[in-house]
């Protein structure tokens, strides 16, 4: 059965619009608009809302429709058999989507200066929706956009247009809009509805009926208003052509007939509209239920697809799987012709080389000879040189002699100077700095105490009887306790005697340390044999590793501060290695055994492990270190953990691994393996630590080659110590700091000058350096190579105070 909609209004469409503008007139009017998802129909829709309802406020609403099939990889699915999350996430593009265009509706209304507000629910069918919005709503008016301009004509309940005219409350006034054109108007009931919710269904029904006329087969139902009582009910009855639904009206009239309560109901007019109702639900169950068989053999057919899909997919994978292993085969195949070519042509290479050598070993055969005759008369000149070169060699023994003799003076002179630096800095700590200092009258001749034997009550005194609360520190060897002695403050370090190498350890200690001196070495002060202690300088700020590895630091170790711990580590090594008579090897030097004074400068300790060995004896195979370092094998030396072999690079590898934390701040574990590719792949400044500041290019890329080089796995490819090496990375710091003066720089070394002389020719320079160039036979002077007047040096004082100076302030 279809609907049809000639004219089926009371009024015409001009009088329609008079009437719909004379309702436009009041203010604060509301009216709601049904928008969909066609951006070009609502437009139009409220074009037409705002052109015939000015100064009302519009409220859109919108039903939203959830998609029954969820698109997936291999097409798609109903919603009830797809993954959960997939439909999770559809549904939230799904309404993200349908804000996105409620709000371009909204800024179309913003555009007009209409006041607009949107309404969006979520239902099964939209025309139910609608429905329910009106209800809840109290929806009074409502426009809406219908399919065409005969939208009568579409099949019954069927469209959203129908469907809101036909199940809308009554109190609704509905207008359908075409393509901005106003095509019909369904009014609101004036009167109140009195009846039952039983009976609104049948009211709402009834008032469709008004608008609209019926068609069945070639005979058209004209308007049932339109129609007189008597010819109605013979049109209405002779136009039914069917046995069923013939049976059905007279089944419904005769009903109708013994209903004596709804008179008004019971003609065969409303008996007609009746039976074709029936007629059509009859209709609608049998082709809804052909439309569940149809959706059941739809959904096995798809299952089916499904799985022959899948078994598609699976024969796919196993041919590619095969086309794979086949061109794996090929390649393979041809990879080894090309091998056996490559091999033929090596062979006849090789063939040919050996011609050539079985050529030139007879040329060789025929040299040979020769030359066994020139080795007969060139025998007897080797006689007369290995007499001349052990003549040689006891000379060369008697300059290294010397040599040697004039090394242990230089460095007895160096030890002097450190020893009388040490004093001068103990001397202004204590304040008695004046203006001495400046005017050259400092004197070093007074000699520093020698080492002091204390009594155990002197110890039990300065550590309150080695109470807890004076404790500092404590491991394998002992405990170091914190005391007041000699006016000042100290650190005891107390071995355990029920230990094996407790007494070993103290004896060993005590050996080294009380011949050394120097800055950067801890400064024994005395020993307490009865309880086993050896008294020391006390350091405020700990070890390195507590001091670089704490983030409350009062102090920052900037990169200046760092660079110059690197160069005073390396000036305390480079002692150890060159002392004479036997060279000192600390073998457990690491970050713990560097301790901090309260300008944090660096002074390394714990000699427990260290060895003083000869020149003969250092590589030696029986000299071991008898016990490892304990906790130290981090630090330790690869060569020595593969040999058991002791020597300076050992010291050298700890030193590298030093300066590579010092650098970035990080654990030694994998630290090398890490600069390395960091250095590699250009991006050393972002494993450098940020806590040290702005770190200068020059300065970290040479660091990082000393550290890298000191780390190196065979100890012949570390570098050596030497003074050199030492002033240098002395300048490091000094040179980024503040830039030396020029007159502070030997013309010969170009290097911060100690010992400044006064030459003939009126220049300064280092004494060791002209003194080497006069001992050389130069009468000339090096700057301008003119004939010097005397030899006689002039120590130039002012100059070496300045230095001095500048160097403290730095």
């Amino acid at each position: 059965m279809k609907l049809l909609n000639p004219n089926p209004f009371p009024f015409s469409s001009q009088s329609q619009t008079q009437h719909m503008e004379q309702q436009s007139s009041p203010t604060n009017l509301k009216v709601h608009i049904a928008v969909g998802k066609s951006l070009h129909k609502t437009t139009t829709l409220l074009q037409w809302t705002f052109n015939h309802f000015q100064n009302a406020e519009i409220v859109l609403i919108h039903v939203y429709q959830p998609s029954p099939f969820i698109p997936t990889l291999l097409g798609k699915m109903p919603a009830s058999q797809a993954n959960p999350e997939v439909v999770s996430a559809f549904r939230r593009e799904e309404r993200e989507q349908t804000m996105r265009f409620t709000d371009k509706y909204l800024s179309i209304c913003f555009a007009a200066k209409v006041k607009a507000s949107v309404i969006v629910t979520e239902a099964d069918k939209i025309q139910k929706g609608i429905v329910d919005l009106v209800v809840k709503h109290n929806i009074r008016k409502l426009a809406i956009g219908a399919a065409s301009e005969n939208f009568m004509k579409v099949k019954r309940n069927s469209g959203k247009a129908n469907y809101t005219s036909k199940h809308a409350p009554l109190f609704c006034e509905l207008w359908f809009i075409y393509k901005g054109r106003h095509i019909w108007t369904r009014e609101a009931s004036e009167t109140p509805c009195s009846l039952s919710s039983h009976a609104q269904p049948d009211i709402a029904a009834t008032e469709s009926l008004r608008c609209r006329s019926f068609q069945y087969g070639k005979n058209e139902l004209p308007h049932l208003e339109r129609l007189q009582p008597n010819s109605a009910r013979t049109t209405v009855c002779s136009g039914i052509r069917s046995l069923d639904l013939g049976e059905i009206i007279e089944t419904e009239a005769t009903n109708s007939s013994k209903s004596s309560s709804c008179s008004s109901y019971c003609s065969p007019q409303n008996s007609a509209e009746v039976c074709l109702d029936k007629y059509s639900e009859v209709m609608e169950e049998r082709i809804n239920s052909q439309l569940i068989e149809t959706n059941r053999e739809a959904e096995a057919a798809t299952d089916e697809s499904f799985a022959e899909l899948l078994k598609c997919r699976r024969s796919e994978v196993k041919a590619m799987e095969a086309i794979r292993k086949v061109n794996l085969f090929e390649s393979a195949h041809a990879h080894e012709l090309e091998l056996r070519k490559e091999v033929e042509d090596a062979l006849r290479v090789t063939i040919l080389e050996q011609q050539k050598l079985v050529e030139e070993s007879e040329d060789i055969s025929g040299n040979l000879q020769m030359t066994m005759r020139n080795v007969a008369l060139l025998d007897t000149r080797v006689k007369e040189t290995t007499r001349r070169r052990d003549e040689a060699s006891h000379e060369l023994l008697l300059i290294q002699t010397s040599i040697s003799t004039l090394w242990q003076e230089r460095q007895q002179i160096r030890r002097q100077k450190m020893e009388a630096l040490r004093w001068l800095e103990r001397w202004k700590s204590r304040g008695q700095v004046g203006a001495a200092h400046y005017n050259g009258v400092i004197g070093f001749a007074e000699e520093l105490p020698e080492l002091a034997e204390f009594s155990l009550s002197d110890i039990e005194n300065a550590t309150c009887n080695f109470s807890k609360s004076f404790e500092i520190a404590q491991g394998g060897f002992g405990c170091i306790y914190k005391g007041e002695m000699l006016g000042r403050t100290v650190a005891i370090k107390k071995f355990h005697q029920h230990n094996v190498q407790g007494p070993a350890e103290f004896h060993r200690e005590v050996q080294i340390l009380s011949s050394l001196q120097h800055p950067h070495l801890l400064t024994l002060l005395g020993v307490c044999p009865e309880a086993w202690s050896i008294v020391y300088e006390y350091l405020p700020n700990g070890t390195l590793q507590n001091y670089l590895f704490r983030k409350s630091n009062i102090i920052p170790l900037t990169w200046n501060i760092r660079a110059r711990m690197i160069a005073e580590i390396s000036s305390a090594l480079c002692f150890l290695h060159s002392f004479k008579p036997d060279a000192i090897i600390h073998g457990d030097l690491k970050p713990e055994t560097i301790l901090l004074d309260s300008s944090l400068s660096c002074k390394i300790c714990e000699f427990r492990y260290s060895r003083l060995v000869t020149e003969e004896s250092l590589y030696s195979p029986s000299f071991h270190l008898s016990t490892e370092p304990k906790g130290a094998f981090t630090y330790t030396d690869p060569e020595f953990q593969r040999t058991g072999v002791l020597t300076p690079k050992s010291d050298i590898y700890s030193f590298g691994l030093i300066i590579l934390q010092l650098l970035t701040g990080r654990t030694p574990v994998g630290l090398t393996v890490l600069v390395r590719h960091a250095v590699s792949c250009g991006k050393l400044s972002s494993i450098l630590d940020s806590s040290a500041g702005e770190w200068p290019s020059s300065v970290a890329s040479r660091l990082v080659e000393l550290g890298l080089q000191c780390c190196a796995q065979n100890c012949r490819n570390r570098p050596e110590l030497t003074p050199t090496l030492v002033r240098e990375l002395e300048q490091l710091h000094v040179s980024e700091e503040r830039p030396v003066p020029s007159f502070f720089l030997c013309p010969i070394l170009q290097e911060i000058m100690h010992d400044p002389q006064i030459a003939a020719d009126g220049f300064t320079y280092e004494g060791d350096a002209i003194r080497e160039w006069l001992e050389n036979g130069h009468d000339t002077s090096p700057m301008t190579n003119l004939k010097l007047s005397h030899l006689v040096l002039t120590p130039n004082h002012s100059i070496r105070l300045a230095i001095q100076d500048w160097l403290c302030k730095s």
